[in-house]
């Protein structure tokens, strides 16, 4: 039946599939939160209209012409209380940077960079589940480049004070921080349900003139947002500020920054010279490395984290030595009209965590690039274009450059590749990320066994195949495009089993598996999902997941193409629902790749273990066939075939697979030689709640997705950790209705003895004396009282003001661990504690 499907049906089911999404998203992203309110039908109905409400404000983005608000400059006082970088800067970085920064900060208020106060604010969100067409872009500092050019796109200012009935009022980031102070709730109790928190709530931003109506409607709607408020004394230099024109200037600048950047002058000037070369081979290249860098947070030096400059590379419509200008296009491989230079641009950004991919860029680097690049001899005749086509498929855009080296460039820093189509803007919301498990690992075949980087009519057969959607994202085109790519990606592998089995007719062994050459970090890799956000670690960590991806080539170039480079998050429902819909072939592309060491008659079981009740249908109308005929070299051993496998590969490569976790692994005592005697006190006291499953660990159902830890010792020290709780599915092949593939009883929590993400939801602090207490506390908890009265003891409520220095802490704590990778930390979804 499934066969007969005509073509046109298929299409109209999507369509209609499709049209559920746009009511319903918001209301799966609220039950999958598995809140007390998640269950309550007048809320199920509020998500619902909340939904339609943001569903009408894009639509009449689209059909109406947005109100333009008239510039003038402000009237600033020539003696001036305070310098903003001394003294108020510090107040937005400690107060406000923690929610107002990326692509989902509220109402696209951004104070990551002082731009973003100029700005203003927008009514328009860039993440939505419903706009029907494209929106056009609002990235600062590209897009528009003074005040005056925002407001002709509706944003409007926070800091002037507009007229209102022929009289001034305060200016909104005043009226805010006032409200803010007003009407306090209870420092030591729970946020009421009825004051919602999530990221499907409906953001009111309200324009001039209307903040009496919004102070109505949202009674505490004060800033910061149901948070802890502002110390009398960062209040009163706030408003001073304001009051005296909000002056965005240092009255004491020194010069020090700039004297820094200069250190690197002639670093950058040798780099630019280098990307900037004028033959056909090293265009080609430039772009095949912009393409791959430009969302990456570069350093040339390894430097004192905070202290350290980080450069973003760009195509500049500059040449050095004026200063770098950005080319406003869409995407990295859109096309450019006229002549561009790639350039390294400072980023001025406050640093948060949730965008700060880092990348080393220095002369080391550099003479990297240059041997890798030239290890084989290669050639160029006609540079390819930036047409659909081109930007579609990397595999033919580039194939001028060997597949080889290509290859051995992801692999060397995979890391950093992951992190980026992970950590990035397209996982963002739980219909982004409901397509990956919430742990699993990750591993990539060896580049002298992969096939399509070794087998050149191989390669040039399947390369028109390898494409990835999205370029179309008109409504119209989500039917038909899903149809073909996903049929082509499939007749992919039918070429691809045939490859394989003729060039190893044992079958695969285990020298099919990248080792790192023994000792590269980016070898062995584990993925955890925090629900509606993501992250990545180096090695094998956590316990022992129920599914493992084996990525070659083409599997890590299309996940990149498709979820960074091709990915739009301005783009239309369409754009989002074919980009999401193909990293489910992706992922299962990468799952089956890995079955292929298990011996042919165990991998049906354990395929259908991972797909199973509605994913069978999927199995059925989408994926490709399982190979259960192609044999493994893989010994066996006992009948768990599949933890068999993981053990050879963990006993093969000890250091890079982490072996020594022996808080989730307790089969193992093997731990790090780096841990003091304190560390490895708390983590042997906090062994006996990881990798428990929840129907023998009631805590589990009340763990929110990520906790922070900090225990503190007698000596003054402290060390941070995490615990994720580890949900379970019974597939994850749909976008819609994950709580009805949910599997509570098999949810556990992974103990991480660093610090895991980007978003807390939770942060405990406890004293190490109290750590016996504390773990014997929530081996009790098993119920929400229970929960709350833990969190009572050792956690931040969200109205304490302890949450803020304890929550700057554990940004601190990560500076000490991983200088480089430090940042502002997230609070927009902290719980309701």
């Amino acid at each position: 039946m499934i066969d007969g499907f005509s073509r046109s049906r298929q299409s109209a089911l999507l369509y209609l599939f499709m049209a559920a999404t746009l009511c319903l998203n918001q209301m799966v992203a609220a039950d999958n939160a598995q809140t007390p309110e998640a269950d309550n039908p007048d809320n199920q109905l509020h998500t619902i209209n909340t939904s339609l409400r943001s569903g009408f404000d894009q639509l009449k983005q689209l059909f109406t012409r947005q109100k333009e608000y008239a510039w003038q400059d402000r009237e600033t006082a020539k003696e001036q209380s305070h310098d903003f970088e001394r003294d108020i800067l510090p107040v937005l970085y400690d107060k406000c940077l923690a929610c107002h920064a990326c692509y989902d900060a509220p109402c696209q208020l951004k104070f990551d960079n002082v731009a973003g106060l100029e700005r203003g604010a927008s009514k328009i969100r860039v993440y939505s589940g419903l706009r029907l067409g494209d929106t056009p872009p609002t990235r600062l500092g590209i897009d528009a480049q003074t005040a005056a050019e925002w407001r002709r796109r509706g944003f409007f200012s926070v800091l002037d004070a507009p007229q209102e009935g022929g009289q001034e009022t305060l200016p909104l980031l005043q009226s805010m921080i006032d409200f803010g102070r007003e009407n306090p709730l209870p420092q030591q109790d729970p946020i009421p349900d009825e004051i919602r928190l999530d990221l499907s709530r409906r953001h009111a931003c309200p324009e001039p003139g209307e903040f009496a109506r919004y102070r109505e409607q949202n009674p505490h709607g004060g800033m910061p947002l149901v948070m802890a408020g502002l110390t009398d004394g960062e209040y009163d230099r706030l408003s001073r500020w304001i009051r005296e024109g909000a002056l965005i200037a240092s009255t004491e600048r020194d010069g020090s920054a700039d004297a820094a950047d200069s250190t690197h002058t002639e670093e950058i000037r040798q780099w630019e010279r280098w990307l900037n070369r004028d033959d056909k081979r090293a265009r080609l290249l430039a772009r095949y490395l912009y393409e791959h860098l430009y969302l990456g947070h570069l350093y040339l030096e390894s430097g004192e984290g905070a202290n350290s400059r980080f450069y973003a590379l760009i195509r500049s419509r500059t040449a050095a030595p004026a200063a770098p200008r950005p080319v406003a296009t869409l995407r990295p491989n859109d096309p450019v009209e006229g002549d561009f230079h790639y350039r390294l641009a400072r980023i001025d950004d406050s640093i948060v965590h949730k965008t700060h991919i880092i990348y080393r860029f220095d002369r080391a680097r550099r003479r990297e690039l240059m041997d890798l690049f030239d290890s084989q001899d290669w050639s160029v005749d006609t540079l390819p274009g930036y047409d659909s086509d081109a930007r579609a498929n990397p595999f033919e855009t580039f194939a001028a450059i060997p597949p080889r080296l290509r290859y051995r460039f992801l692999l060397n820093d995979a890391l950093y590749f992951v992190r980026n189509f992970i950590r990035g803007p397209v996982c963002r919301g739980q219909i982004a990320t409901d397509v990956i498990r919430d742990q699993f690992w990750v591993m990539f075949e060896s580049p002298a066994e992969e096939r399509f980087t070794n087998r050149k009519a191989y390669r040039e057969e399947v390369s028109p195949l390898l494409g990835v959607p999205g370029q179309k994202s008109s409504l119209i085109s989500l039917g038909p495009e899903w149809l073909d790519y996903k049929a082509v990606r499939n007749r992919y592998l039918d070429r691809r089993t045939l490859r394989y089995a003729e060039d190893f007719p044992q079958g695969p062994g285990l020298s099919q598996v990248w080792n790192g050459e023994t000792h590269n970090p980016n070898a062995f890799l584990t993925i955890f999902r925090h629900h509606d956000s993501a992250s990545v670690m180096a090695g094998w960590q956590g316990e022992q997941p129920r599914t493992t991806w084996l990525m070659d080539y083409p599997l890590l170039e299309r996940t990149y193409y498709e979820l960074v480079v091709g990915f739009n998050v301005f783009g239309s429902v369409s754009h989002q629902a074919q980009t999401r819909l193909y990293f489910d072939l992706i992922r299962n592309e990468a799952e089956t790749n890995f079955l292929r060491l298990l011996p042919p008659d165990r991998r049906k079981a354990r395929y259908d273990s991972w797909y199973q009740n509605s994913g069978k249908l999927k199995m059925l109308m989408t994926y490709h066939d399982l190979d259960t005929t192609t044999p493994t070299q893989v010994l066996p051993g006992t009948d768990d075939s599949y933890t068999r496998v993981l053990q050879q590969l963990k006993k093969r490569s000890p250091e890079l697979t982490g072996t020594s976790d022996a808080i989730n692994r307790p089969e193992t005592d093997h731990w790090s030689p780096g841990l003091t005697p304190e560390q490895r006190d708390t983590h042997r006291t906090l062994r006996v709640l990881a990798a428990r499953p929840a129907s023998d660990l009631d805590l589990v159902r009340w763990m929110p997705e990520t906790t922070f830890l900090r225990v503190d010792h007698a000596d003054g020290s402290r060390e941070a950790l995490t615990l994720l709780r580890n949900r379970r599915h019974s597939n994850v092949a749909f976008m819609l209705g994950e709580s009805l593939r949910y599997q509570e009883g098999h949810d556990t929590l992974s103990i991480l003895p660093t610090l895991v993400g980007s978003y807390p939801n939770l942060m405990l602090r406890v004293d190490a004396e109290e750590l016996g207490d504390f773990v014997g506390t929530l081996l009790d908890v098993d119920s929400e009282a229970a929960m709350q009265a833990m969190v009572g003891r050792w956690g931040l409520r969200r109205m304490d003001p302890d949450i803020w220095p304890v929550f700057h802490s554990f940004r601190d704590l990560l500076e000490t661990q991983a200088p480089l990778e430090a940042g502002v930390y997230d609070l927009n979804r902290y719980g309701r504690w």
